[in-house]
């Protein structure tokens, strides 16, 4: 079982950058693939990017494609995503997931994955 710890969120005006860390328990961190998804009030949750286990592939949703980088660090049992050029359709909770998988092809749906954070709230002003 693994524990997911989100940090960095916050407000930031559009135009400017922000970068998420997941702190992630657990001694097979690198085993795992991870993932982040963002849900906006009113709206449904949403896959922004993912990375496989070794970092084998990525892969982003269209909207952010560009803008957002995401990366992880197995010695540190972290993944983190670098946000810049943000928008205000940006705003929305942020979380990490996390599934145990050697897989090398990304996961994009929600329910491909066991384990979540609690979330780090992402505002962009215009």
């Amino acid at each position: 079982q693994v524990q997911l710890v989100e940090s960095g969120g916050g407000l930031v005006q559009a135009g400017g950058s922000l970068r998420l860390s997941c702190a992630a328990s657990g001694r097979t961190f690198s085993n795992y693939a991870m993932a982040w998804f963002r849900q906006a009030p009113g709206k449904e949750r949403e896959f922004v990017a993912a990375i496989t286990w070794r970092s084998l592939n990525t892969d982003y949703a269209d909207s952010v494609k560009g803008r957002f980088t995401i990366s992880r660090d197995d010695a540190k049992n972290t993944v983190s995503l670098q946000m810049n050029s943000l928008k205000p359709e940006d705003t929305a909770v942020y979380c990490c997931a996390a599934r145990r998988t050697f897989a090398i092809a990304t996961m994009k749906s929600w329910e491909d994955y066991d384990y979540w954070g609690q979330g780090t709230q992402v505002t962009v002003s215009s």
